[in-house]
């Protein structure tokens, strides 16, 4: 599968850099993580607030649908959160805006180490994978809940 066109272009930028300008875009995506958060006012189809075993604070991840069916997430961290898991709620939220979540559920994690080189992937194997791993949760229990209201309706 290809990954969805706003994926692809951060993958691409990335793919060109050397490490250490890898760690610097990574900095700066890290920055960004704020304006991840939900804004006021805004509603949600799903969100999914907790803090798991393998990450230092709490992480919300808020779900929301739009009339086509595209998925746009916005990520709540704790501030103990790492700065690559903080990085890496700017891309996912950035990358995978708009698509379904049928499709991110079929995208590949390969793209993780394009991302954030190898080293980082193998001495933080846990941190880079988390958020892609919850976001792909929050789809299928929303694609879950859909199929489940469909056959309440169809029944």
């Amino acid at each position: 599968m290809s990954y969805p066109a706003k994926l692809s272009a951060i993958i691409e930028l990335f793919s060109g850099l050397p490490d250490a300008e890898k760690r610097e875009t990574l900095i700066a995506y890290a920055d960004q993580a704020k304006s991840q958060e939900p804004r006021e006012g805004e509603s949600f189809d799903l969100e999914d607030v907790r803090k798991d075993e393998e990450c230092t604070d709490t992480v919300a991840i808020y779900l929301r649908l739009d009339e086509q069916g595209g998925a746009h997430f916005r990520i709540s961290l704790g501030p103990q959160v790492q700065t690559l898991t903080r990085a890496m709620s700017s891309i996912l939220c950035k990358g995978l805006e708009g698509i379904s979540p049928a499709d991110i559920l079929e995208i590949p994690a390969d793209f993780v180490p394009k991302i954030v080189g190898a080293e980082l992937v193998r001495l933080r194997s846990q941190t880079v994978y988390y958020l892609l791993t919850r976001i792909k949760s929050v789809s299928k229990v929303w694609l879950q809940r859909q199929r489940n209201e469909t056959q309440d309706n169809n029944g």
